[in-house]
């Protein structure tokens, strides 16, 4: 696999990203993901003030090699957790879900490599405006927040790669080796992974998540919230309600539903019925809980071997 300018940006072999994801992106996986060539990424929305900095102090234990930190910006925690980021030193931050222009001149004033999750090319040229160093356009076959504009990743990638000069990393619905051969051709440097990162040995997701991501199929994942928090999900007696509820227009349904208690059930209690379990379209193709070694390994010898064959 070549190097692209990611690589560079990040100091990393390969241009594969680890999802930022709540209460499953921890200091174990992250390492894990940068031991293995990758940027691994400490996922904050979940974590208070205390909590962030001991994983970043248990990150640098586990690995000497870069790693980073995802904010969304319009978390009540951010900028505790940003604060947190350039006193601690660390090298990457991923921010998302809000306006770039808010952090982004502090945390590159503290010599901090930023990148920026956008959702429409509008987005990727605004935060490229900003000063971030990369933009990640994620396509709505993503599991978690998605865009209310539902671009899928194929057509996104493309007209952000367009639109800016910047780096783009492409993310939304890749979960193997021919995703990311997808993703380059279309002309990204890199791409960034969450699914495929729930399924595998080294994070504390809930043994009940890592078999539903297993056994999911291609229709296992639903798309909802469009009202106020749209989200992707895997398909379950909550998801499934809230979605009757939305074509019914009814109100009896709020943020609370959805909000973070279903995510504490769904990824640390693995309650089936209760929980919301973010979830990629792709997820139909991962059939084994693996290392992210072995993930890895297979993501760069599957892209050298189809690259080659084509």
């Amino acid at each position: 696999m070549k190097r692209t300018r990611v690589c560079g940006l990040f100091g990393i072999e390969y241009p594969i990203i680890q999802g930022g994801m709540a209460w499953v992106s921890r200091a174990e996986l992250a390492a894990a993901v940068s031991e293995a060539g990758g940027l691994g990424i400490i996922g904050s929305a979940s974590m208070g003030p205390e909590e962030l900095e001991n994983q970043i102090n248990l990150a640098r234990k586990l690995t000497s090699k870069p790693f980073g930190v995802n904010i969304p910006i319009m978390s009540p925690l951010s900028q505790s957790s940003v604060d947190i980021c350039v006193r601690m030193k660390v090298p990457t931050v991923f921010t998302s879900a809000g306006n770039p222009a808010r952090f982004t001149p502090a945390l590159k004033k503290a010599g901090i490599v930023v990148a920026h999750v956008v959702a429409n090319v509008k987005m990727a040229i605004g935060a490229e405006s900003k000063g971030v160093d990369a933009v990640v356009c994620e396509g709505f076959e993503a599991g978690g927040h998605d865009g209310a504009d539902m671009l899928t990743t194929i057509s996104l990638t493309p007209q952000v790669v367009d639109a800016v000069k910047v780096p783009v990393i492409s993310a939304g619905g890749i979960c193997d080796a021919r995703g990311m051969v997808a993703a380059f051709a279309l002309g990204a440097e890199g791409v960034q992974i969450g699914t495929r990162f729930v399924a595998v040995t080294e994070n504390n997701a809930h043994p009940n998540f890592k078999r539903l991501i297993v056994e999911a199929q291609d229709t296992s994942t639903i798309f909802v919230g469009l009202k106020h928090a749209p989200v992707r999900v895997l398909k379950n007696r909550i998801s499934l309600a809230l979605a009757e509820a939305e074509s019914q227009c009814r109100g009896d349904f709020t943020v609370e539903t959805e909000g973070p208690g279903r995510g504490i059930k769904a990824c640390l209690e693995g309650d089936v019925d209760e929980g919301m379990f973010n979830c990629s379209q792709a997820a139909g193709l991962i059939k084994e809980i693996k290392s992210v070694k072995e993930v890895i390994r297979e993501l760069v010898d599957g892209y050298d071997r189809i690259v080659k064959n084509l």
